[in-house]
């Protein structure tokens, strides 16, 4: 059970941004999507990575970080292309691949990191949402790329479980899973209401 466990959330996260990233692409457009909200969820991604590689922790609990991190990064390039901001590339690149040294610098410094993380992931949700409030149009954001995020969520809680049992961890992942199913839930609630008006 714990395989399939591992081998579905690879799966999924294989391809959990495609359908975001194909939104944005076919029509050429960021509306609904926030950038604040991306580089908060990027920032946490690369944290917590960092947190596993540094404990050692086992490879299968985590290796699912450096692919979802590449989409994120492609959606990110693609996000400030399509609203004219492509100057900024080259500075969240330095600002993250120094952050990345950063972090290992000392053990105390990795371990609040990753306290902080939960926090940034956190915010990286109520960005978005407080983004689709705002505009009440769920524009191209994509409710199957954020269902696939809760799913991925649940899997890892029970993953987390079975394998490390690290309590920070699995406190971020149920945080997520109930911020993802909100995020989804507005979301289609947006389209609805959109296609009825």
């Amino acid at each position: 059970l714990l395989e399939v466990a591992h081998w579905s959330t690879w799966a999924v996260c294989a391809v959990i941004k495609l359908p975001q990233l194909a939104a944005v692409v076919v029509s050429r457009s960021a509306r609904g999507l926030s950038v604040g909200s991306l580089l908060l969820e990027l920032t946490g991604f690369l944290v917590f990575l960092r947190y596993q590689m540094y404990y050692g922790y086992p490879l299968q609990t985590y290796l699912e970080y450096p692919i979802i991190i590449a989409q994120d990064v492609l959606l990110l390039l693609y996000i400030l292309r399509f609203s004219g901001k492509m100057r900024l590339a080259l500075f969240y690149t330095v600002l993250f691949w120094g952050s990345w040294y950063m972090l290992t610098l000392h053990k105390w410094i990795i371990d609040l990191a990753m306290n902080l993380c939960t926090f940034i992931s956190a915010a990286s949700k109520l960005v978005q949402l407080r983004c689709l409030w705002q505009t009440r149009d769920s524009g191209q954001v994509s409710a199957l790329t954020w269902s696939m995020s809760a799913y991925t969520c649940a899997t890892r809680i029970f993953t987390t479980v079975m394998t490390t049992n690290d309590l920070a961890v699995l406190i971020r992942f149920i945080i997520m899973l109930i911020l993802n199913i909100w995020v989804t839930a507005t979301i289609l609630q947006y389209r609805k209401t959109k296609k009825t008006d």
